[in-house]
């Protein structure tokens, strides 16, 4: 089995559920309650605590897909020495090494940013990193997204070595209509659809995913699904007619936090609050 090495994480959406906030400030920079280095409750914006999630589970090759306006996010991600001095000449020095571990983890990273030049879709956008994909598997996690607790994308990777071709995150919701919907069979996935009227199961796909190289292949001849756009589960969908193993992960507890709209930013804050006080 080879090894996941490689992220891609999708940060292109406009944002516009959230405006006149994200007219300026990209929704994947909105901050949500982390714990630092040495143990503190700080606000992070939700791609760091991403990014720092999958760094600590090995991953050291990342392309994160973003759009217009985008460009608060690359700044973030460079290092900016001068800022820890002026933080420490004001005596915030845990703030700083906090901040400082971070560079480390961005300098011993491979970090390629790639323009989403239309925001066409959750398929598209994860095909413009099919040069940065190459041959290889890859995690697939959308910026906008936490899910708590944080070690499902341990469990992904666990279950991808244990023999599969990819891996879908699931979670039980009351009404899975807006989403896309998984059938499973025996922890094998043998059905997805995207935003069904009459949905299948009652299982969601959860926007972390381990991913073939395949898919790229797919998502090239795609058309346009639900909505106009390029839609990632009906490449999943062709994937899996065509025999590729599929497992899923099914949330059995935890939470999500999507700050994708601002009902969601609230529930975000809570639901990233209670977890950084209960790591505590």
């Amino acid at each position: 089995m080879v090894k996941v090495s490689k992220a891609v994480i999708t940060a292109g959406g406009l944002g516009t559920r959230l405006l006149p906030a994200t007219k300026e400030i990209p929704k994947e920079m909105l901050p949500v309650y982390a714990r630092s280095s040495n143990g503190d409750i700080v606000l992070k914006p939700v791609i760091q605590v991403l990014f720092e999630i999958l760094y600590n589970l090995g991953i050291r090759s990342f392309c994160i897909v973003t759009g217009r306006g985008k460009r608060a996010l690359e700044d973030h991600f460079t290092p900016d020495y001068s800022f820890l001095n002026v933080l420490r000449e004001r005596g915030k020095e845990s703030i700083a090494r906090d901040l400082e571990e971070f560079y480390g983890m961005v300098e011993s990273s491979t970090i390629i940013w790639v323009r989403q030049p239309k925001p066409l879709g959750f398929g598209h956008a994860v095909y413009m990193a099919r040069f940065f994909v190459g041959d290889d598997p890859f995690v697939l996690v959308a910026a906008d997204t936490i899910v708590y607790p944080k070690g499902y994308l341990e469990d992904l990777l666990g279950k991808y070595s244990s023999g599969a071709d990819g891996v879908l995150l699931l979670r039980h919701v009351p009404d899975p209509k807006a989403y896309g919907v998984a059938v499973v069979d025996n922890s094998l996935v043998v059905r997805v659809v995207e935003k069904p009227r009459e949905p299948p199961s009652n299982l969601a796909i959860m926007p972390y995913y381990i991913l073939p190289p395949d898919i790229m292949g797919i998502l090239a001849g795609l058309k346009p699904g639900v909505g106009g756009e390029i839609q990632l589960t009906d490449a999943i969908e062709e994937l899996v007619e065509k025999g590729f193993k599929f497992k899923a992960v099914v949330m059995e507890s935890g939470d999500f936090a999507d700050v994708g709209t601002p009902e969601g930013y609230l529930r975000a804050l809570e639901v990233s609050y209670r977890y950084a006080v209960e790591q505590g």
